[in-house]
């Protein structure tokens, strides 16, 4: 272990954030003197050896004045949904923290209906010569295309919010879109009776490019096949996402199948099906769908959304840009794969959650 005074502030503030707890405790620790439990002190002075290099690599840096330029390059918040509010938000944190060391974080957004508009956004990041790059990968074909010249100019990249498989990542935060999906089959078929019909809907301009939809309706399908179940699934895609044409879509497909009792929704537009049962006075349909957002929440405090399913977006984006700083900064390995927890939150939960 280094000796006391050689371990700069920059270090310290890196194991208080490690060991989540203030400078003051990993000061205590340092110096022996009392009032750290003995759990928390282990855990400080574990996180001091496996580090001990550390504050010096930081010292250099701050010392030589070199700067990293990363690159975010995520959907832009719309009318439609302030989803990727909740990301930038958790990049934005990591970035105050990380500023003093030299990293600079430019953030490009696309319009997630506009596979275009990725395309640009992603030629110029590579024109720009970044050191890395935080990307959700919206469009599947365009993100093999980006990802393949990341790969080519040896600029290693973060996947969050869904994944592309047999891809050379540095790692991906996210949910394991899969199990999302197979746990909101799960908690459909605790309320929805034998033979009763259940409706996926996926909401999406750009639905057959968009892999994190397809796998989520993967996981839920394979829920009921594993279970033999009896209840019919049907589905539609809803390609224009505006209310009128959710509803006008809804309408129809209710009116063909009355008998629907639950309804799955693969992303954050579950809010439009839940202003539409609302308005049609369809109480008695469960109703299942993802995300923290303010829309959400009112119809799920209304009693009209039954279950959110989130996975806090937030800490995936300050999770990616850590990632990145770990590996090039710190030259720490980091995990392939970080799955985020899978949480259900209901109108009797929903005021303890942090997203």
């Amino acid at each position: 272990m280094k000796k006391d005074n050689d371990i700069e502030l920059s270090g310290v503030k890196e194991i208080a954030r490690r060991a989540n707890v203030s400078i003051a405790t990993v000061d205590r620790v340092i110096h022996n003197r009392s009032g750290v439990s003995k759990k928390t002190k282990d855990n400080i002075l574990a996180i001091i050896q496996e580090l001990d290099y550390k504050p010096n690599i930081l010292a250099r840096r701050l010392a030589s004045k070199k700067i990293l330029h990363f690159a975010v390059l995520i959907p832009a918040i719309s009318q439609e949904t302030e989803f990727w509010q909740a990301p930038l938000n958790g990049i934005e944190q990591a970035e105050s923290e990380l500023k003093q060391y030299g990293i600079i974080i430019e953030k490009y957004f696309f319009d997630q209906n506009d596979r275009s508009s990725f395309v640009d956004q992603a030629s110029k990041i590579l024109k720009n010569k970044v050191d890395g790059i935080l990307v959700a990968p919206s469009f599947i074909e365009e993100s093999l295309e980006f990802t393949k010249s990341c790969q080519e100019l040896k600029i290693p990249y973060v996947f969050i919010n869904s994944d592309i498989p047999n891809q050379d990542s540095l790692c991906y935060i996210g949910p394991d879109l899969f199990h999302s999906g197979y746990l909101s089959a799960h908690l459909a078929n605790y309320t929805v009776e034998k033979n009763g019909k259940i409706l996926i809907i996926n909401i999406s301009k750009e639905i057959d490019n968009y892999h994190h939809l397809l796998r989520k309706e993967e996981g839920f399908r394979a829920y009921f096949h594993d279970n033999n179940s009896s209840n019919g699934i049907i589905k539609a895609d809803i390609r224009q996402t505006d209310y009128n044409s959710v509803a006008a879509e809804l309408n129809e497909v209710l009116m063909v199948h009355p008998d629907v009792k639950a309804i799955f929704v693969t992303n954050s537009r579950v809010f439009s099906v839940a202003q539409f049962l609302e308005g049609s006075s369809m109480n008695n349909i469960l109703l299942i769908g993802y995300d923290f957002l303010k829309e959400n929440i009112q119809y799920l405090q209304n009693g009209n959304i039954d279950f959110l399913i989130c996975q806090k977006p937030q800490e995936q984006g300050y999770k990616g840009i850590m990632a990145l700083y770990q590996n090039l900064v710190l030259n720490v390995a980091v995990d392939k794969t970080y799955y985020m927890p899978i949480d259900i939150i209901t109108k009797e939960n929903h005021k303890f959650y942090r997203n």
